[in-house]
Order: structure tokens, then sequence, then C-alpha cells
């Protein structure tokens, strides 16, 4: 049986993906969920629904305490695990209950993805020269300058720019560098 997974984004990222449903479906996205259209109920409770019982993993990318547990009640009693990703303001708790735990639901942080800088920066960079890893579609705008620096952090906050590239070396984005 396949597993589940389910992804929490920040407004602003989630829209963009949403308006992308196709670049979404190709990265194997099946089913976007907008919390303002769930009629009420909690996303968890949708997502228990949609997944008959829960998700087997939930990546929380978001930073809000409210949202990592949300994140915990939409993964599957028993064995479902809760990946926290974002990072939440220093001293904030998360409020979960202790009985999803006792019942076999599990909570881990992955700072920066859990990677070791130095044996998998170099390895990442290596897939993406040779076309292993696509990294590109994420590139929504690029910039010529560091003057235009505050417009790409517009875009980003906007919602409207998934990934800006700010080319200190105007001549460098047309060389491809």
């Amino acid at each position: 049986m396949a597993k589940k997974f389910v992804v929490f984004l920040q407004e602003s990222i989630g829209l963009f993906v949403m308006t992308r449903l196709d670049a979404g479906k190709r990265m194997g996205i099946t089913d976007f969920i907008n919390p303002n259209d769930t009629g009420g109920k909690a996303v968890s409770e949708v997502v228990r629904e949609m997944t008959g019982g829960g998700a087997d993993y939930c990546f929380e990318c978001v930073g809000s305490t409210s949202v990592m547990a949300e994140a915990f009640q939409s993964s599957r009693m028993g064995w479902g695990k809760t990946i926290v990703l974002g990072v939440a303001g220093i001293g904030e708790e998360i409020a979960i209950p202790s009985h999803g735990i006792l019942r076999g639901r599990s909570v881990v942080g992955s700072l920066f993805g859990g990677i070791k800088p130095k044996n998998d920066i170099p390895m990442l960079a290596q897939k993406y020269l040779d076309k292993e890893l696509e990294l590109d579609e994420f590139i929504t705008h690029q910039m010529t300058g560091f003057h235009e620096i505050n417009r790409a952090l517009e875009l980003l906050t906007q919602g409207t720019s998934l990934r800006c590239i700010v080319w200190m070396d105007e001549g460098a984005k047309g060389n491809g560098v």
C-alpha cells in the first residue's frame, strides 16, 4: 500500500503551488487543501477523512506551533510521523496530546533537512549539474543587481514568487553562470 504524505506550507507558498497545479502534479502532489475552504472543519479532520485515518508522514514547513500541532493531529494513529521543518519562535511550545504519542505517533525535528553540509552539499550540487535533481522550476524570478533585492523580497512576501535569484554581476545572468 502506498504511503500517504501531507506537507503543510505557509500561505504564500501554498497559493503559489496551487496556482501551478500541473507542476505540483508532476512532483507527485495529488490533492490540495485550503484551510479556508474546509467548511469549518480542522485541516487534520479533512486529512483523516481523505486518507482513511491520517497520513503516514506529515511535514510542517511553516514554523507555527499551531500548524505543528495540526500536522501531528493529521498523522495516522499507530505509526504516523510528523517532521517539523519550520522554525518557531524561541521558547514557543507545541501543544500535542500525550495520548497520541502513547498510541504510536511521533514528532521529530529536521533542521536544514538533516543534511551534513560538508558531504551533502557537494553531492547535491553534482546531482543538479548532472540533471538528476530538478531545481530550475522552483526559480520563478531572476533579478539583475543588488539594487533589486527589496523587489525580490516583496515578490516572496506576496506569494507571487517561490524563489528569486539576485545576480550580483549583471552580466552573469545572460551567461548562465
